[in-house]
């Protein structure tokens, strides 16, 4: 693939449905927005550690088609996901008298995007929104599908929308920028998509890894576009979760548990992610479901990304009980199970539940003594 090229993917969610962009040179680009409708006013979301590089190109990018475009800057990290910050957005859209056809720019990472989503989902009881992703994580996974949300000191993600952008403009320049730590944190939302629905996708990750870890365009532009379209595929079938799309939370059980136990921002969501894999595959293999060779490979991908693979021990004093308690605040729990997305074999997922003693071995056994 040229990175040079233009990547279009489509969202097919009927009158809902969306594109895609990618290529490196677009969200500074006027023509990124030429088809949007024009209006009267434009409100940029961004944050404090974004907004200084990219706010203002992006405001002369948007200026031919709306009289005013304004923006409101938000703190930056993942204990910022809260009601205080999604109350600036609208404070920003109240004060500037933002009518329904004000489109926002969601300008940042996965934060950004899920917040901006959010208030557009509800300001007026719904006003269009673009999703402009500036990491890697962002680009491959929270920017596309239509979820929005806030956390809660008790869970990740639980106050929150299905609301659709009118469009994801994907600039692989951006990811020029990205602290390591970061694009770390974003290739475990590339990785997962191997083990839940292409295992030839997850070897070519595998074989190009340095290339990738080098920021190469053309290997950022395939990881970029091929997860896109494995997202794609899955949110056009089920847009809600009802079924198919819960497989897209491979690893984020444990994951979700890990950052509420820890305190939201103290690992990144990629990092926390990427160690839930390894826990969840571990649990497949307890119940039979997949070999050592294949949780051995998955593994040593993730530690080869720069992610962590033993989960920390919570302060307290049933570690276990703890991490169980938490997951029990997962959207996927049912009637107080909790459900995980489990690998019957590689390449397809299920969602289903465990014992409660099994999942207290894969805990004991995954964190860090």
């Amino acid at each position: 693939m040229k990175a040079s090229e233009l990547q279009t993917v489509s969202i097919d969610l009927a009158e809902r449905s969306y594109n895609i962009a990618i290529r490196g040179s677009l969200f500074d680009n006027p023509l990124s927005y030429a088809e949007l409708p024009k209006a009267g006013a434009a409100l940029i979301v961004t944050n404090t550690t974004v907004g200084p590089l990219y706010a203002q190109p992006l405001k002369k990018a948007l200026a031919p088609q709306y009289a005013q475009v304004h923006t409101v800057v938000l703190p930056d990290g993942e204990e910022f996901k809260t009601w205080e910050s999604l109350n600036l957005i609208f404070d920003a859209l109240l004060s500037h008298a933002c009518d329904r056809k004000t489109t926002l720019f969601a300008l940042g990472g996965g934060v950004v995007g899920d917040m901006t989503g959010f208030a557009a989902a509800s300001y007026m009881r719904g006003v269009p929104f673009v999703q402009v992703p500036t990491t890697l994580l962002a680009q491959v996974d929270s920017s596309v599908g239509g979820k929005t949300a806030i956390n809660h000191p008790l869970g990740k993600n639980m106050i929150g929308a299905f609301y659709q952008p009118l469009k994801v403009v994907c600039d692989l320049d951006t990811l020029k920028t990205l602290p390591q730590r970061e694009l770390s944190a974003g290739l475990a939302e590339v990785i997962k998509y191997g083990p839940i629905a292409d295992m030839d996708f997850f070897a070519w990750i595998e074989a190009n890894l340095g290339a990738i870890q080098a920021r190469e365009s053309a290997a950022l532009a395939h990881i970029v576009k091929r997860s896109c379209e494995i997202k794609a595929w899955v949110v056009g079938q089920d847009e809600r979760e009802a079924g198919l799309r819960a497989i897209l939370n491979f690893g984020h059980t444990f994951g979700h548990a890990i950052e509420a136990g820890l305190g939201f921002g103290v690992w990144l969501h990629g990092e926390a992610v990427g160690c839930g894999m390894v826990m969840a595959a571990q649990l497949s293999a307890r119940l039979g479901l997949v070999d050592a060779f294949f949780v051995n490979r998955l593994t040593q991908l993730i530690a080869k990304a720069g992610l962590p693979v033993k989960a920390p021990l919570l302060d307290v004093a049933d570690n276990a009980g703890r991490y169980l308690s938490l997951m029990r605040v997962d959207k996927k729990a049912e009637a107080g199970e909790i459900k995980f997305v489990l690998i019957d074999k590689p390449g397809h997922a299920v969602v289903r539940g465990a014992p409660d003693d099994v999942v207290r071995q894969v805990i004991d056994a995954g964190c860090k003594e």
